[in-house]
Formats: C-alpha cells, sequence, structure tokens
C-alpha cells in the first residue's frame, strides 16, 4: 500500500508529484489519471505505480491529494466518499473550496487540509499555504505534510480565511512574473538584443532580486532605493512604472483573483 495518493495528474498534481521524488520514494506513490495515456506516461516518468479509478487510488494509500480543476470535485468526491474514512488524510489543491464545504460532501469526521502550491514546485520552488484544524491530526501526519510540499518548496501554514490571499501572493503570481518577464525582456530586443540573451537577463535579475528580498529581509522598497542612483537611469524607469500604473495593475490583478477565488465557493 502506498502512502500518498494523487487524484488528478494536472500541471499542479505531476509538479508537486515530481518534485517530491526528491524527498520521497516512488512505492510511496501512487496515482489516477483521466486517461490511459497520461497515467502510462507518468508511470515511465516518476516510476510511481498508478490506478485506473478514483475510488482504487483512495483506497490504496492513507493522504489522498485531490489535484483536480474546481469543476471536476463535485464528480471526484462523489466518487471517493465511501472511499475516504475518518483515517483518511485528504488534501484539497482547489482555490475557493472551504474545509466546511468538504465535510459536508465527505462527512463531519474527515479529516481535511486546504494546500495551495504553485507551479514553481516542479523545480523545488514552489511556494505552499497549508490551512486545518491541528487537533484533528497527530504530530506525525503534519510532519509529513510539511515534508511533502517542503520537498518542493517551502510552505507555511496560514488560517484558512486568508487562502484567498495566498492566492494573490503566490498561487497565481508566477503567471503575473512571466508577463513581467516576458515585457521586460520585449523592451530589450526593442533595443537590439537577441530575444533568447533578452529572456536571460530578465529572469535572471527578476530571480536575484527575489532572493535578495528573501536573504537579506530587507523591506523591497529600502533595497529598490539601493538601485535607484539620483539622477540616474532607474529612477527614470521606476518613475515611468508609477506614471503608467504598474502597482495599481498588479492590485487590480490581486483583485480579481480574490474575487475569483471567492466566486468559487
Amino acid at each position: 500500500m502506498a502512502e500518498i495518493g494523487f487524484i488528478g495528474m494536472g500541471n499542479m498534481g505531476y509538479a508537486i508529484l515530481k518534485g517530491a521524488l526528491k524527498q520521497f520514494p516512488a512505492d510511496a506513490f501512487v496515482f489516477t489519471a483521466k486517461t490511459a495515456k497520461t497515467r502510462q506516461k507518468v508511470h515511465m516518468e516518476t516510476q510511481a505505480a498508478y490506478v485506473e479509478s478514483n475510488a482504487e487510488c483512495a483506497n490504496s494509500c492513507k493522504y489522498v491529494v485531490l489535484a483536480v480543476k474546481p469543476q471536476y470535485y463535485p464528480t471526484v468526491l462523489k466518487q471517493i466518499r465511501y472511499a475516504v474514512t475518518p483515517d483518511h488524510v485528504v488534501i484539497s489543491l482547489a482555490p475557493g473550496i472551504t474545509i466546511a464545504s468538504l465535510k459536508e460532501v465527505l462527512g463531519s469526521d474527515r479529516r481535511i487540509i486546504r494546500a495551495m502550491p504553485n507551479t514553481p514546485a516542479l523545480i523545488g520552488e514552489g511556494m505552499t499555504g497549508l490551512s486545518f484544524h491541528e487537533e484533528e491530526f497527530s504530530q506525525e501526519e503534519l510532519d509529513l505534510i510539511h515534508k511533502l510540499f517542503g520537498s518542493v518548496g517551502t510552505c507555511a501554514d496560514i488560517e484558512e480565511r486568508l487562502m484567498g490571499a495566498v492566492i494573490c501572493a503566490s498561487g497565481s503570481s508566477p503567471a503575473f512574473v512571466y508577463q513581467f518577464i516576458e515585457a521586460l525582456a520585449d523592451g530589450a530586443v526593442k533595443y537590439g538584443m537577441p530575444r533568447e540573451q533578452a529572456y536571460l537577463f530578465a529572469a535572471q535579475a527578476v530571480a536575484g532580486a527575489a532572493k535578495m528580498v528573501l536573504e537579506t529581509g530587507e523591506h523591497p522598497a529600502a533595497l529598490k532605493d539601493k538601485v535607484c542612483s539620483p539622477g540616474g537611469t532607474t529612477i527614470a524607469g521606476v518613475a515611468a512604472l508609477e506614471e503608467y500604473g504598474l502597482r495599481n495593475a498588479v492590485l487590480k490583478a490581486c483583485d480579481a483573483c480574490y474575487e475569483k477565488s471567492e466566486s468559487m465557493k
């Protein structure tokens, strides 16, 4: 019997499984996917075992990761309702679907953890927010959950009421960062830099700046000020970003993410 089962092998389920294999043996996992082609492909790449139904996956493990899109939750929950017992730990990756709503379907004594990871988990640089009712779990179970999501990056416990903010800050934001990198590279290409070289310079600048925030502990504004020499090129660029509304655009993107996640409840 495997320890951790994945229902769904889309981008997020695959990213977590692939990343977790750096810390867990392949025989710790079992998974299922919608098509036989996907099941065979993932098995060949990971050596993890697979089964053909969602109920069978739940029956084959203790920790059940629901890695399907929110619109498929009603169907999946119906399929696993009688396979999941109070001994299971159900891990939901869906935005907007609360612990209370999952308990309504699976049973009030079912133990649920909400996790909001992001796709950089695939390369071990993910960020995951975790919400749960602490009194329902043993320390050993919580240690395994933290090990699972810690194996694909960084994880932190957070109140469930703040899950919408997690989606804004890390769940959806990699897409915003990719857009920024693409735009930054376009700016370099505009002035003659080859496209591939522009992506390298832009992406490394973003990665380095992020590490500066994490490793120095300094406020982002203070780090920005250190780059902005009086009358220099950087402050001219910062002024242009303010003029054209970078901050407002990011805040509006977060509003859109939050409102969408709330509408899924």
